[in-house]
């Protein structure tokens, strides 16, 4: 693991434009769309392809010329009249956005380069006026009462609740086949099979056998090898896990659809996540329309990684995130499908606080994922530091408690995220652990846990002071096979400082 996995946030005094437009090269790194365009944006400034530099006089537009490979300069601009949604034009070919023009411009910006006020182009004028038109008439559609077509709609709920049976099939196939007799070959049948239920509109229930059978699949997702029975073994208490999970989305799928069929709204279901489980696709309207949603929400992230999801082919980057307002871990889930991935924008590590309008919450229970469309983003101060400490969890054996009692659940996430506030982290007996004030232990582990970077060994690359009175962001895991909860730490954080384990 390179060391630049191990990154400390501290509060520190950033230097603001005096303007509408407050941004800084930390907003700048994110808003790119990859490290080539943040690092092309930059040379653009360095090489002066920057011939013109202008700003609106009420300070929401930055605009200018950017000489190109063509003779005629590209003309871009970064629209920040709606500061949590910027938009970002230029009149070269790129399908990036903002391209690197943008980019270049905005770290033109916050280098400190000349812009002087200028009117702005009439042909911006217009654009700015078609997209305030067509905000005002998204807002107006969105409160519009939704007009479902139900006989469509049962008719897909039919579809699939023929995808549960097959999947009902499958899992008693499974279970007759035996955990001992699973390999490779048997998956891949398995694998084959399962690809109707994709077609059944059912995705995450797909996904779920996708993790079964996966488990006996070699490291690179393929199922062509034979896995030698030492692998076999080790994976046995976690296919165990897996079955049950497949059978409760069986009995909880079919019972959830059925009841759907009998309800004249046919609303998806908000109490639990089963809708989810079965693929449903939430967009943020309807989110909204069923309550699912926070106000004047600030958000700090604690953890991120990416992950290279090989059974399901795709990138998965996941944020952890505190919310300032409940104290609540959430997260955010950006899926990067391998095919498309060229075409989605990959998340990011995020320094700052987020200043949310409207939060977006899925049905979920400890760490449901959010989304949002918009956000302003402002500098990380001492007092949100403390925040995030007083949300912390000083008693380890209530903690455990519920995340026991979390666990019993077959469909509920097996590893959730939960802030520790710890006395001490050292070595008892050989191992690492955590205590908290009452000496009660826990112990952090990396086993089992390979969707995110390895963490433990980076502790001893940290200050001392940080393992004694402080936060640990932690992950947790249920070890089948010894039965006890053990922790993956993520974050360490101080009354001054957010020191990452995982990026």
């Amino acid at each position: 693991m390179p060391l630049h996995s191990l990154v400390t946030v501290v509060y520190a005094i950033p230097v603001w434009q005096d303007a509408m437009i407050s941004i800084d090269e930390a907003y700048v790194d994110s808003a790119a769309p990859n490290a080539d365009a943040m690092k092309n944006g930059r040379g653009l400034v360095v090489k002066g392809k920057f011939g013109k530099l202008h700003k609106s006089d009420d300070d929401t537009l930055l605009f200018g010329e950017c000489q190109g490979s063509g003779k005629e300069p590209y003309r871009c601009s970064c629209d920040f009249a709606r500061p949590e949604t910027p938009t970002h034009r230029c009149s070269c070919p790129s399908r990036q956005f903002p391209c690197k023009h943008c980019i270049g411009l905005m770290y033109a910006y916050v280098q400190g380069k000349a812009f002087t006020v200028a009117p702005v182009p009439q042909d911006l004028q217009d654009k700015r006026e078609k997209l305030q038109t067509r905000v005002e008439k998204k807002k107006e559609d969105a409160d519009k009462p939704r007009v479902v077509n139900k006989t469509a709609l049962a008719k897909k709920i039919q579809e699939q609740l023929d995808g549960i049976t097959l999947l009902e099939k499958l899992t008693h196939d499974l279970v007759r086949l035996g955990i001992g007799n699973m390999n490779a070959k048997s998956a891949k049948q398995i694998e084959d099979q399962a690809k109707q239920l994709g077609n059944a509109y059912i995705p995450g229930a797909q996904a779920a056998l996708h993790n079964y059978t996966k488990l006996f699949a070699s490291e690179t997702g393929d199922y062509d090898t034979e896995q030698p029975a030492s692998r076999r073994e080790a994976v046995y208490s976690e296919a165990l896990d897996q079955l049950t999970r497949l059978s409760a989305i069986v009995k909880q799928g079919r019972a959830y659809l059925n009841k759907q069929l009998e309800d004249p709204d046919l609303k998806p279901e908000t109490e639990t996540s089963i809708a989810a489980w079965l693929g449903h696709a939430w967009q943020l309207r309807d989110l909204k329309q069923v309550g699912l949603v926070e106000e004047n929400v600030e958000l700090v992230q604690l953890a991120f990684n990416t992950h290279d999801d090989v059974a399901r082919k795709e990138y998965v980057d996941t944020g952890v995130w505190m919310n300032l307002k409940s104290g609540r871990v959430q997260i955010t889930q950006t899926f990067r499908p391998y095919k498309a991935v060229k075409y989605i924008k990959a998340d990011d590590s995020f320094f700052q606080v987020a200043q949310v309008k409207e939060l977006c919450i899925y049905p979920g229970d400890v760490n449901p994922r959010i989304r949002w469309e918009g956000m302003l983003p402002r500098p990380i101060e001492p007092a949100d530091f403390k925040k995030l400490r007083g949300f912390g969890n000083a008693d380890f054996a209530a903690t455990v408690k519920d995340v026991k009692t979390h666990l019993k659940g077959p469909l509920a996430d097996k590893q959730p995220i939960y802030v520790l506030n710890f006395r001490r982290i050292g070595q008892v007996d050989g191992a690492l652990v955590v205590e908290d004030a009452k000496g009660e232990r826990l112990v952090l582990t990396d086993t089992g846990m390979s969707e995110e970077p390895a963490s433990c060994h980076l502790l001893q690359l940290l200050p001392k002071a940080l393992f004694e009175n402080q936060s640990l962001v932690v992950r947790f895991r249920h070890d089948l096979d010894t039965r006890k909860l053990q922790v993956k730490p993520l974050s360490i954080i101080t009354d001054t400082s957010l020191t990452r384990l995982t990026l």
